[in-house]
């Protein structure tokens, strides 16, 4: 007699990917944690964040631990098919987060050792679209202690309490980053999403630019 199909968790050890620009010596004033979108690599992201690249700051992009090939059928089995990654999807949604949660919480710690500074440079988190609420989950329930945290082309986790008075998020100076012609935050949903941050009394600066769902290097620089 057949049983009933079981899903048991399994921690495995995973090999993550890091990409970085400018000097990792212990001198630097700032660290930047920049975190890419849905079918982004941490290679390609990190170019559109040069305009943050100025000899005083570290930039590390870390890579989503889930890649794909993107595009259709067709594309997908193509040799030369476009790779993407993903922070998680709906499927096995509270393992996929705390994943990503500790995996960054390790780089940081790595990061810290590696510069070896004698005093920690001031941290900022910048998460773009699906990053956006992977940077928020993170400034919020992990370890890293961030002076800034944006988030860009994105909304907050629904499930962040934004209104607590002691919630770690309410440490970081926030900043919502929002294109004027953004297809996914579109004037409908962020005037929801602005709603949701007034009712909670969360302290946050709204940026706004001319352009889509991207990055921006004035506003960057701006920031």
């Amino acid at each position: 007699m057949s049983g009933d199909v079981r899903l048991v968790p399994v921690a495995v050890q995973r090999t993550a990917r890091v990409a970085m620009l400018g000097p990792a010596t212990a001198g630097i004033r700032e660290l930047w944690y920049v975190l890419h979108g849905y079918g982004q690599l941490a290679a390609e992201f990190i170019e559109s964040c040069r305009a943050l690249d100025d000899g005083t700051r570290l930039i590390v992009a870390p890579e989503a631990l889930s890649r794909f090939y993107d595009g259709d059928v067709q594309a997908r089995m193509h040799k030369d098919a476009r790779v993407g990654a993903s922070w998680m999807t709906r499927e096995d949604r509270e393992s996929e987060i705390s994943d990503y949660l500790g995996y960054l919480d390790t780089l940081h710690a790595a990061m810290l050792a590696s510069i070896g500074a004698t005093a920690t440079p001031s941290v900022t988190v910048l998460g773009f679209s699906q990053g956006g609420a992977t940077a928020a989950r993170w400034v919020a329930s992990g370890r890293v202690n961030a002076a800034r945290l944006v988030v860009w082309g994105s909304l907050f986790p629904p499930e962040l309490d934004l209104a607590d008075p002691a919630a770690p998020i309410r440490r970081a100076a926030v900043t919502q980053v929002v294109g004027t012609k953004d297809i996914f935050a579109t004037p409908k949903i962020v005037a929801k999403e602005t709603a949701r941050l007034r009712d909670a009394g969360l302290p946050y600066r709204f940026v706004t630019f001319e352009g889509g769902h991207r990055l921006d290097d004035d506003t960057l620089r701006a920031l």
